[in-house]
């Protein structure tokens, strides 16, 4: 069974909701039998590249809040994290155009690392004091993965390579509706929007197993948090 995860580094949810996903594969029975393959999706496609502004400040003009009103809803998603075993920092992160980090992960899938380069790059951008941003901390990034340090500079430095790649994930995933992220599929059969519980994946993931012959996609679970085409984030207040 396939699971493709649409997502984005600059989305909370898809962070949060990678981590609960894989907390419910590792109770599903068949979790050996599952290929996992992650996806494209830009939140933010028209901020041109190298405009980075800080998180809070980015929050605050988006939802018409104070950088404190702001801040504290940094603070909500950052308890939702920590529940999952994960670093949040509240301050200093910053924001910009994902393509470049998009392309760079399908480098990996085709050298076999994409899962190592997603998982760095979520921790880099929401856990530690590094800039997913910045090309030369990307390279890192990659190099830790596993990956050749001149293949993945080469890459960054051709503005075409991979792009194909980032653009056909984010058309199929207009074609099959997505316009929040994380968004999961399963088999192209089942529909998952948003951060679930890990127990909505663990059901997921029995009923695609069980009804493996049908062919709608179908959406489960219920509203979750998400992070939308325009590039807002639900926030929980508490």
């Amino acid at each position: 069974m396939r699971v493709e995860i649409w997502s984005d580094i600059a989305c909370p949810w898809c962070y949060i909701g990678k981590a609960r996903f894989e907390k419910g594969l590792a109770e599903f029975a068949h979790r050996d039998e599952v290929e996992v393959v992650h996806r494209s999706f830009e939140l933010d496609p028209s901020r041109a590249k190298g405009d980075t502004a800080l998180v809070i400040d980015m929050l605050a003009e988006k939802y018409g809040r104070s950088r404190e009103e702001a801040a504290a809803m940094e603070a909500n998603v950052a308890a939702n994290a920590q529940s999952e075993g994960l670093g949040y920092r509240t301050e200093g992160r910053d924001h910009g155009n994902t393509f470049d980090i998009h392309r760079l992960l399908h480098l990996a899938k085709a050298r076999g690392r994409q899962d190592e380069l997603l998982t760095l790059a979520y921790r880099a951008n929401f856990a530690e004091e590094r800039s997913v941003f910045d090309a030369e901390v990307l390279v890192a990034l990659a190099e830790e993965a596993g990956l050749d340090a001149d293949e993945a500079r080469a890459a960054l430095a051709d503005p075409e390579a991979y792009a194909e790649d980032v653009r056909t994930d984010e058309r199929e995933a207009a074609e099959l509706g997505a316009n929040a992220v994380p968004f999961f599929v399963l088999d192209r059969r089942y529909g998952i929007s948003g951060g679930q519980p890990s127990e909505v994946f663990v059901q997921a993931l029995e009923q695609a197993w069980k009804d493996r012959p049908a062919t709608a996609l179908t959406t489960v679970g219920g509203d979750a948090a998400a992070c939308d085409t325009d590039g807002a984030c639900e926030v929980p207040q508490s």
